[in-house]
């Protein structure tokens, strides 16, 4: 959904009042009016009225039009004639004005025939082609009946058959601001992110028509214009504009009638258009209107034009043009000078969201949480059909089997976030909703951790964040990674780029904090000096409130709890993280090393390595001796710098590293080959069963090839007869199986080669 259709009806009485007044000032100076009936533009069909400041428009005439069939009759279908009904069909319409045809009414605005129809006169639509039908019969006229496929317009809500009628219309001529907005975008003076959607604006702007202003609705702003009848004088027709005044109030209407036509006010009458203004019209002056417009208020000079519109692409020229052209028009000036065009919410199939499909996601849903039964109770009580309500149900059970999970206002802020690629379309995964909650329970769970380390209350952190000289490798890579991901979300909020920016938050809390820092640190607290663990503090707290003012436009709720838990820096410090200011990359640029990062890559990829060879032997609570061989001392010098670090993440009891060709491994270790230059040997004799590692190797490697050969066998099988897409999933299936045999046979060979 979009802001629209919520905009009217959430306006305050006080601004409505306003809005209303600025409509009437903005009506009431010197525009072009035309009135002109049921389709195309003004200059068609009638003469212009001088009321305005820009020009009057029709991009169609009212909303029936877009129900109605597009395509003309396919004469191969037709019986020899066909009958031409130009005041009631769009298509017909454009095909009297072609050929100069009578526009003859038979239908009145009550759905009955009009009274210039003979016998037919007065009788409802459907019964007069009941009648009509007999008295072809009775005259022997009538033939046969067939079907014929043909596009009916259907009222959305209650059902009935749309008749198009003549009606006149409200026009503005749009040509000249769509240029000046198409300008503005050429120069960049205003700039549509993602820059895709350019080529829309352009199309749209370059055939732009003349926009139909009026609605024949009861809900919106009366149109301030006045049909003029002088006594003594014929009354004009409604399509003549030369019977219609405006003003902003009845008052300036007879003003302008005694001007225009030079007779007494007291034989004068007047009658106020009972039409609406077009909702985009209305809201088209939202940017100016709401800081007092026409009157230069404090407010107008200070916020107008504002910086930056973020709104849905689907309305890019129902709502943002408009609002383009009548700032540009009314007050000299772009209303904003950046529009953010986010993309389209679909469901995790990539459909469009329906009521009548059960898969509509209610955000409060997603935020509490809601049962499969609670889902299916607000269906019932929808006005759906009961049809479609069985159908919703059943869209409903697949896509929710077991209701929707509680993720919380931040979780899904996040997601949302980090969904936004600069596309058309998100399709929305509340497991992944979901998976951004876990999220949570994490920065929550690492802040009260590292609190409890020494830096909650009674901790207190330097004035301004610098490093001691002291700190270890890992120490300065955190720094270092901090520093990255600050610039990462500090270019992501520039350039639009979200993703970019949740993805750094997550990555440096999640990956970098969480599962390496906190992990190394932990023994500093416990066994290290007061000067190392003191240190320490520092980094992790600044680790942890820099992280926290970064996610905070994401994770406003949780990140402000956490925050208001830690210490300050000063006194004086922002006492909420609200109002704190957001992490300065400039102010971290001097500690990046990207150097180091790329010699402690290494060293965690060691780290990885020897924890899943541990994994594959069922290793969590064993220490074992680790052995590493290095191509040559600089990276022997690197692995022993980091020592403490793999020692820490591996619970290892050892590590011995050594140039390749000075001394050899020992014997009874499981071989891992790092890269070309290194290689690791972890002793797993007299620590692991050798036979039963061997027995369970074996009785896996028997199950793979097992069903690598069924897998192989059903593809041989079924053939052509097999979706592509399943073959594919099969050839990636038999892969990853190969694969993981090859690692079982070389770990084998080593069992076997320790006994």
């Amino acid at each position: 959904m979009t802001r629209s259709w919520s905009l009217l009806p959430e306006l305050r009485p006080c601004w409505a009042i306003r809005l209303w007044q600025c409509i009437l000032m903005m009506l009431a100076i010197d525009i072009w009016w035309a009135r002109t009936p049921f389709t195309r533009s003004s200059t068609e069909s009638s003469r212009s009225l001088p009321i305005a400041l820009w020009t009057v428009l029709s991009e169609q005439v009212c909303n029936r039009r877009a129900c109605a069939s597009r395509t003309p009759m396919d004469v191969r279908v037709l019986p020899g004639a066909v009958k031409i009904t130009p005041a009631h069909d769009p298509n017909d319409f454009d095909c009297g004005k072609r050929n100069n045809l009578p526009f003859i009414s038979c239908i009145d605005g009550d759905g009955n025939i009009s009274a210039d129809c003979g016998v037919f006169s007065g009788m409802k639509r459907f019964a007069a082609r009941k009648a009509v039908l007999e008295a072809l019969k009775e005259k022997g006229l009538y033939r046969d009946t067939k079907d014929n496929p043909m596009v009916i317009p259907v009222c959305s809500r209650s059902k009935d058959i749309i008749e198009p009628l003549l009606k006149p219309q409200w026009y503005v001529s749009c040509k000249e601001m769509a240029q000046k907005a198409i300008d503005a975008v050429r120069t960049k003076e205003l700039r549509l992110i993602p820059a895709i959607h350019e080529a829309t604006w352009y199309r749209w702007m370059e055939d732009i028509r003349d926009w139909c202003i009026s609605r024949q609705l009861w809900w919106g702003h009366q149109i301030p214009a006045y049909f003029v009848t002088i006594e003594g004088q014929p009354v004009g027709q409604d399509a003549d504009d030369n019977s219609w005044i405006s003003g902003r109030d009845e008052e300036d209407a007879y003003r302008k009638a005694q001007d225009k036509f030079g007779v007494d006010r007291s034989k004068i009458h007047l009658r106020r258009d009972e039409d609406v203004l077009d909702t985009w019209f209305s809201s088209g002056l939202f940017p100016f209107a709401i800081f007092g417009w026409p009157d230069e208020t404090e407010d107008f000079k200070a916020f107008y034009p504002g910086s930056v519109l973020e709104t849905g692409h689907d309305i890019l020229f129902f709502w943002v043009a408009r609002m383009v052209f009548f700032g540009q028009a009314l007050c000299g000036a772009l209303p904003f000078r950046e529009v953010y065009l986010h993309a389209m919410v679909r469901d995790a199939q990539g459909r469009k969201m329906s009521k009548s499909l059960g898969n509509v996601i209610d955000p409060l849903d997603v935020i509490h949480g809601i049962s499969l039964e609670a889902l299916y109770a607000k269906l019932n009580e929808s006005n759906l059909d009961t049809k479609e309500i069985e159908r919703a149900k059943e869209g409903q059970k697949k896509s929710f089997p077991d209701g929707i999970p509680e993720c919380g206002t931040d979780a899904l802020r996040f997601a949302l976030c980090a969904y936004t690629l600069q596309g058309r379309d998100i399709n929305l995964d509340v497991l992944r909703v979901q998976g951004y909650r876990f999220f949570c329970n994490k920065l929550w769970n690492a802040t009260r951790f590292a609190m409890m380390q020494g830096i909650g209350a009674g901790f207190r952190p330097q004035p301004r964040f610098q490093l001691s000289g002291n700190e270890s490798q890992v120490d300065k890579w955190i720094v270092s990674r901090l520093a990255y991901a600050v610039r990462q979300c500090e270019d992501g909020f520039r350039n639009y780029e979200f993703p970019q920016a949740t993805t750094a938050c997550y990555n440096f809390w999640l990956y970098e904090l969480c599962d390496v820092y906190l992990e190394y640190v932990k023994p500093k607290f416990q066994s290290g000096s007061a000067e190392e663990a003191e240190n320490t503090r520092q980094i992790l707290y600044t680790a942890f409130e820099i992280a926290l003012r970064m996610i905070s436009p994401f994770m406003p709720f949780i990140s402000e709890e956490l925050f208001q838990r830690l210490p300050r820096r000063s006194d004086d410090a922002a006492p909420s993280i609200m109002v704190t200011a957001y992490p300065d990359p400039e102010e971290f640029a001097s500690y990046r090393d990207e150097a180091l990062e790329k010699r402690f890559d290494f060293a965690y990829d060691i780290v990885k390595r020897i924890r899943s060879l541990r994994a594959d032997y069922q290793l969590t609570k064993t220490k074992t001796q680790v052995t590493i061989e290095c191509a040559d001392e600089e990276l022997c010098q690197l692995v022993k710098n980091f020592e403490a670090f793999i020692l820490q993440l591996t619970n290892s009891s050892s590590l011995t590293a050594f140039v390749a060709g000075t001394q050899q491994a020992p014997a009874g270790c499981g071989i891992v080959t790092v890269s070309d230059r290194c290689r690791l040997f972890v002793l797993l004799k007299g620590v692991i069963d050798i036979d039963k590692e061997i027995a369970r190797a074996e009785k896996k490697r028997n199950a793979l090839q097992d069903q690598v050969k069924g897998t192989k066998d059903t593809m041989e099988k079924t053939g052509s007869k097999m979706p592509e897409a399943v073959r594919e999933q099969n050839i990636q299936k038999i892969a990853q199986m190969e694969t993981e045999i090859g690692h079982l046979a070389d770990a084998l060979q080593q069992l076997l080669a320790m006994k």
